[in-house]
């Protein structure tokens, strides 16, 4: 009986091992570019970072201003050397509070979605 000991603890770490593996295949928001939450010049587009790879044909941003009017061009862009990056170019943007809402779906077909708000600064403009 003693010999099998060796075999179930290798056939127990390769489960713990795989199933870590599928846990952490979300891709999740790394950060941003207005950063969450800052106050920022107005910028010509928003970029994303996530920490798996996504797919952009399931995968949608928009950006709305404080009336709730987009603010965005609509189209995200993964960029070809990063596929963990998206990229949204946005209109002028004038002074005030933007919410930016997501939802990826990694190449594995995890489904992830979250929101937040960055504020653009009086006195500059992204022409």
């Amino acid at each position: 009986m003693r010999p099998r000991l060796p075999l179930r603890l290798a056939l127990a770490t390769a489960i713990v091992s795989a199933l870590t593996g599928v846990a952490e295949a979300h891709a999740f928001l790394d950060h941003a570019a207005p950063a969450v939450g800052s106050t920022t010049p107005p910028p010509p587009e928003l970029t994303l970072w996530f920490t798996e790879e996504v797919e952009s044909a399931f995968s949608g941003v928009t950006v709305t201003n404080a009336a709730g009017d987009r603010v965005d061009a609509g189209k995200i862009a993964i960029d070809p050397r990063d596929p963990q990056e998206l990229h949204l170019a946005l209109k002028n943007l004038p002074p005030g509070v933007y919410e930016v809402q997501w939802h990826v779906v990694s190449v594995d077909t995890h489904r992830t979605e979250g929101k937040f708000s960055f504020t653009v600064a009086p006195g500059g403009s992204n022409a």
